[in-house]
């Protein structure tokens, strides 16, 4: 089995060679799908969704962030603290961004939240580097997710989701990005994730809401 920073480097490369029309595509495409999803845990309200900006090479995010906003609904965006904390901003199209001081990543300015802010949100999107269909993630390396899904299930969330996990979660990849069940080493600290939204649709991937 390939080690997490191997499959992590072999798909960075190949995100590296996507041209920028591929990205648009991919872009209009997650956003149709993960509008879809959401659509789905709102059951036809305005809810809140807590999501991430996508840079460089990564899936571009902003289609959906801006299709989240048209239609309705509330986007939390995450800014990076010490002592790899993320907080939280809400954002709209009018918000700036700037550089985070500690990850390579656009954070939204404005009033920030801590995790206790989940409490309000139907679901979440997750950035991801791969997955595999047993619903484990490898994400950029930083850590920060990590924390944040186990500071996420301490929240006092009362009755279980389905008896298995307090939110419905969908890391966003490329198609090729979701790899056999086992492919992933799993650690201690990891969480799985339910679901992989790709340019091809949405995946689901484990027992998880």
């Amino acid at each position: 089995m390939s080690t997490k920073d191997e499959i992590r480097s072999r798909h960075r490369q190949g995100r590296a060679g996507l041209s920028q029309s591929e990205l648009d595509a991919a872009g209009a495409a997650i956003a149709r799908h993960g509008l879809a999803w959401a659509s789905g845990l709102a059951d036809g309200g305005k809810r809140t969704f807590a999501a991430y900006l996508g840079v460089g090479s990564e899936p571009p995010t902003l289609p959906l962030l801006a299709a989240l906003h048209d239609a309705g609904h509330r986007v939390l965006l995450p800014v990076c603290e010490p002592a790899l904390v993320l907080s939280w901003v809400y954002w709209t199209p009018a918000s700036e961004f700037v550089r985070s001081r500690y990850a390579p990543i656009q954070e939204p300015v404005g009033a920030r939240f801590d995790t206790s802010v989940m409490l309000g949100v139907a679901g979440i999107f997750l950035p991801a580097t791969a997955l595999d269909r047993d619903g484990n993630r490898i994400g950029q390396g930083g850590g920060y997710y990590d924390k944040f899904l186990a500071a996420l299930a301490d929240l006092p969330w009362g009755v279980p989701v389905s008896g298995a996990g307090p939110l419905p979660t969908a890391a966003i990849v490329y198609d090729p990005e979701v790899l056999a069940a086992g492919s992933i080493p799993v650690e201690s600290f990891d969480r799985k994730v339910a679901a992989a939204l790709t340019p091809g649709g949405l995946r689901r991937l484990s027992a998880l809401p």
